[in-house]
């Protein structure tokens, strides 16, 4: 694969799924709308009952006393907060059952108030925990992402925005408190540990991430996760390219060293900058303000659809749907044809890889496929595991 090429698949790979929004999960709502708002509303109310019993001990001392109205709530609150200031005068009899009175009432609410406090931190994260822990227990077809660093956030920001389903181990705590304000599932965890990734799901998960910053980590989790599921897909980060054949032999199915094809891009922009100007084009989409008007993207044919069976120049694609047809993956996964040829034949289960605006994309999809299928659907049926078998077949076979 030449650099240009490796360079435009990975970057349309990375953009590709950014046309959704994120939605808020329902244990989140929830959480929300139950336990925020129960207690909260008996903090409320006693914080009510406290502000009566200031302006009950105002307008009593005010009575009994003869003081104004500042002096007497003055005296209410160092009374009630304990903190033992003298008198502002010498209080009667009366004056002083009256603060007793106060001190009781007061000391009572406030602590009322301060054990809802800690009950709603404490409650709300034991509840957080649990109904996370349940949600964990019923996923599956979902996505592990070993690592929350910049990769494995980058991987989980395009996963969420997609609706794919994701779980994230981790184990720093400055990393913990971004997944939890990014609204993610996670297991708190050291994702070489073989019971955090049974928490995590991966028995019933479709795919694991590894992005761990070092590579012996990635291949120790790696080995794990094959020992667990023999089926599971398995995609790791490297960070030297000689460790790309040991990752595989630990069990991956797919390598990607993102330092390799980074440099790889910033050398295309000196040897080929208008392959880069049409990647910049492709790309212009990344930032949610941005419109991103075209993208590769692949299509699966269906059965009995406007395409099955017909010849490129029978399809009339360009002609109908103005997309660009850049190769074509035969659902047997033999040779894959790049640039077909007008007589290329279209068949049930072929996959098209086209180039073209979203929208004429997805027009195409639809009416020239009978694909109806949303992102997430479509990436929860792909047999990652045998696709990437059937390419380290043919590479090791060429």
């Amino acid at each position: 694969m030449s650099l240009s090429f490796r360079a435009l698949y990975f970057f349309n790979y990375i953009t590709s799924s950014k046309s959704q929004l994120v939605s808020i999960t329902p244990m989140h709502r929830f959480y929300n709308n139950i336990i925020d708002n129960i207690i909260a509303l008996r903090i409320g109310i006693a914080s009510v009952i406290l502000l009566i019993v200031f302006v009950i001990g105002s307008t009593g001392y005010h009575l009994i006393e003869g003081m104004n109205f500042f002096d007497g709530f003055y005296m209410t609150f160092i009374t009630i907060t304990t903190i033992g200031f003298s008198e502002l005068t010498n209080l009667s009899a009366s004056g002083r059952i009256f603060t007793m009175i106060i001190f009781l009432m007061g000391i009572g609410v406030i602590s009322y108030i301060a054990s809802q406090t800690t009950q709603l931190i404490f409650e709300s994260e034991l509840f957080r925990i649990r109904a996370m822990k349940k949600q964990l227990q019923k996923m599956e077809d979902h996505y592990i992402i070993a690592g929350y660093g910049r990769i494995g956030h980058r991987i989980a920001e395009v996963l969420q925005e997609a609706n794919i389903p994701i779980v994230v181990v981790e184990n720093q705590e400055s990393s913990i408190e971004r997944i939890r304000n990014n609204k993610l599932l996670y297991v708190s965890g050291d994702a070489q540990d073989e019971d955090i990734l049974i928490e995590a799901g991966i028995k019933r998960a479709k795919g694991l991430i590894c992005t761990l910053s070092r590579d012996q980590d990635n291949v120790f989790v790696t080995l794990i996760g094959r020992e667990i599921n023999q089926d599971i897909f398995i995609l790791v980060r490297t960070n030297q390219h000689q460790n790309t054949k040991k990752i595989l032999r630990a069990g991956a199915d797919k390598v990607i060293s993102p330092y390799e094809i980074g440099a790889d891009r910033m050398a295309n922009v000196i040897l080929r900058p208008h392959v880069d100007q049409f990647i910049n084009r492709i790309q212009s989409g990344t930032h949610r303000k941005q419109v991103q008007d075209h993208v590769f993207d692949e299509v699966k044919v269906f059965e009995g659809s406007e395409l099955d069976g017909k010849t490129l120049s029978e399809a009339q694609i360009r002609q109908k749907y103005f997309v660009v047809i850049i190769a074509i993956i035969p659902r047997d996964k033999e040779a894959i044809r790049f640039n077909p040829g007008s007589d290329d034949l279209i068949s049930a289960g072929d996959s098209l890889i086209v180039l073209g605006d979203i929208e004429r994309i997805k027009h195409l999809r639809h009416e020239g496929c009978d694909d109806y299928r949303s992102l997430s659907e479509r990436v929860s049926r792909h047999a990652f595991t045998k696709h990437f078998n059937s390419q380290q077949e043919d590479t090791q076979s060429a």
